[in-house]
């Protein structure tokens, strides 16, 4: 279980990649045997990789591996790289937060106006249902890479890929 919570977003940007690949593939194979297309397969992609964009930020999140601009914060002495970090990781999570409220509020008022989507006609916050908690597992991931990082100073730890 520990291994399952540890790798949590790994384990879903593979199965996500994996289910879009068999249905990308599918919808290819259909397309050119029978000169249409299968309904629902835009949707369920473009959705898809909305959730892997989220949960693959997630994986970048908990390695320290975002884009970032280190310049200024390189050339300040070592009390003010802490200070300078500190903002950074404020406004980060204050950001994360947010997208995570904004989300959630966006979900919420595609249960209540009762919206279905285009080609499977299926609730329309059943795609948005994980945004806000990819959200969240960002944040969590983030803060845990800032904790490390606070703690022991060093930023630059070599983390092997996936």
């Amino acid at each position: 279980m520990a291994f399952i919570l540890r790798e949590a977003e790994k384990i879903i940007c593979a199965v996500l990649f994996l289910a879009m690949t068999f249905l990308g593939f599918a919808n290819v194979v259909v397309r050119y045997g029978t000169h249409y297309s299968l309904a629902a397969t835009e949707e369920l992609l473009t959705n898809g990789f909305l959730l892997l964009t989220i949960f693959g930020a997630a994986i970048a999140a908990r390695r320290g591996e975002h884009l970032a601009v280190g310049l200024v914060h390189d050339l300040l002495p070592r009390p003010a790289r802490r200070l300078v970090f500190a903002l950074s990781v404020m406004a980060s999570a204050l950001l994360l937060v947010l997208s995570a409220y904004f989300s959630w509020q966006a979900m919420t008022n595609l249960i209540d106006n009762g919206m279905r989507s285009y080609g499977l006609q299926i609730p329309a916050w059943y795609y948005q249902a994980a945004v806000p908690f990819g959200f969240a597992l960002v944040l969590i991931r983030y803060l845990e890479h800032a904790w490390v990082v606070w703690r022991t100073g060093e930023d630059h730890e070599v983390i092997p890929d996936v």
